[in-house]
């Protein structure tokens, strides 16, 4: 039997609410835990002087160079020695997920078996780099507990300034908007990067992250070092029949608030069908014998908004591939930044079109090695030597998607433009 709960007023206050607390969370473990009673009392004494309390240091496993996040406690008494001495250490332990994020309830319970053995039973699925959160250890519990884990064909995950664990969404598992397959692709880049996750060599940390459709489930536009984002590059598909059964659902106004005015590039019409335009970057549903919504495709951002909307009436095009963006990063240095597009479409069909994406990685992650700054993300070291240089050490040629923001002038000054092309032809000729 657990000892006594320390007095945790401030913590108290957090179950009053109408939301689920993790407070109550921390109790119940601690019903059966001396680890985590003193894990209250910690974080108890952190609300009442509102500090963290809590420093890094060196905690490892055999063979990895990263992995655990170490935490040892600051909170001290007049001899040095710690306060809430059984939760004096509360190391964290990133384990790989498998892509999609799919497990059996077989292997839940294993997981939650071996942490209740040698951790403190707090599991979080997941963090923002997709790993398994194994949270609050003691250092000689660190070992064992990964062996166990590592029995079950689980990896360490990444720590440090080293290559990250990477995110897939369920994709084409179980989504209908899936454009490529992501955990073939995750599978294939991690595989490649092993190495760089298990054994920090970076300048600082480099995430992946892969989404199936511009829902973007797995935030990697705005958090990925590389993001890749499924696309198509033909036309939306339509279906007729469904465009009917929703529009005698759903009806004119919210056919209009829910899906037109919300349309960022005002791609989309309401027609009488004799009036839809014939061009070949048109396509449209029937609403009714009468009416018809029209797409125009060339102004569609792929953005999914009427996809979601509309499922089964609207559908993403046959010409599926992905967009590659760089750069995506939250705070720190300058603020947060969004992947910046630097492919604007790969197609992801044939194993060579997903070895292409691995060169692509691999060729990104070398030019971030050499030339970033200790402490810089991606997107930071960008924004330092600027795109032009970025896109040009790697490789890719400039393309008119890779804008960072659009232009607010419509002017534009042509004054030079001919003699550019001819010295770039000639340069290419000379090469």
């Amino acid at each position: 039997m657990a000892k006594q709960l320390h007095p945790t007023p401030n913590l108290d206050e957090l179950e009053k609410g109408p939301w689920p607390s993790f407070v109550t969370g921390l109790k119940r473990l601690a019903k059966d835990k001396d680890y985590m009673v003193d894990v209250l009392g910690h974080l108890e004494h952190s609300y009442k002087t509102r500090k963290g309390y809590w420093k890094g240091g060196t905690v490892g496993v055999i063979g990895y160079g990263g992995g655990v996040i170490p935490r040892f406690t600051e909170i001290k008494n007049d001899k040095g020695e710690a306060v809430f001495k059984d939760a004096a250490e509360f190391h964290t332990l990133r384990i790989m997920p498998p892509p999609g994020m799919h497990y059996d309830t077989a292997t839940l319970r294993k997981f939650c078996d071996i942490w209740d053995k040698h951790g403190s039973g707090l599991i979080a699925l997941h963090g923002q780099s997709g790993d398994i959160m194994l949270q609050g250890c003691t250092t000689e519990n660190v070992q064992p507990a990964f062996d166990a884990i590592n029995e079950m064909g689980f990896d360490m995950g990444g720590a440090g300034p080293a290559v990250r664990t990477s995110m897939s969404c369920v994709g084409a598992a179980r989504c209908e908007q899936s454009c490529f397959d992501e955990a073939k692709a995750h599978k294939m880049v991690i595989n490649t990067f092993l190495d760089d996750i298990h054994r920090p060599a970076l300048p600082y940390k480099f995430k992946f992250k892969f989404s199936g459709c511009g829902n973007d489930c797995m935030n990697a536009i705005h958090r990925a070092d590389m993001a890749v984002i499924g696309t198509w590059r033909d036309n939306m598909r339509t279906d007729n029949e469904m465009g009917k059964k929703w529009f005698a659902k759903h009806g004119m106004n919210e056919l209009v608030n829910d899906v037109v005015s919300r349309c960022p590039t005002k791609a989309l019409q309401i027609k009488d069908v004799k009036d839809v335009r014939k061009d070949g970057h048109i396509s449209s549903v029937a609403l009714n014998d009468a009416q018809c919504l029209e797409i125009d495709n060339k102004d569609c951002v792929r953005c999914m908004h009427c996809v979601n909307v509309m499922t089964g009436a609207l559908a993403p095009g046959k010409d599926k591939g992905a967009s590659i963006l760089v750069g995506g990063k939250s705070h720190l240095k300058i603020g947060s930044l969004m992947g910046t597009m630097v492919v604007p479409f790969m197609k992801l069909d044939k194993d060579e079109d997903y070895e292409q994406l691995v060169e692509l990685a691999q060729t990104i992650i070398d030019f971030f090695a050499e030339n970033a700054l200790e402490h810089e993300r991606t997107g930071e070291m960008i924004e330092r030597i600027g795109l032009v240089n970025f896109l040009e050490g790697i490789g890719l040629d400039i393309d008119a998607n890779m804008v960072n923001s659009p232009r607010m002038n419509p002017y534009v000054n042509t004054g030079g433009w001919d003699e550019e092309v001819a010295k770039i032809k000639a340069k290419k000729a000379a090469a």
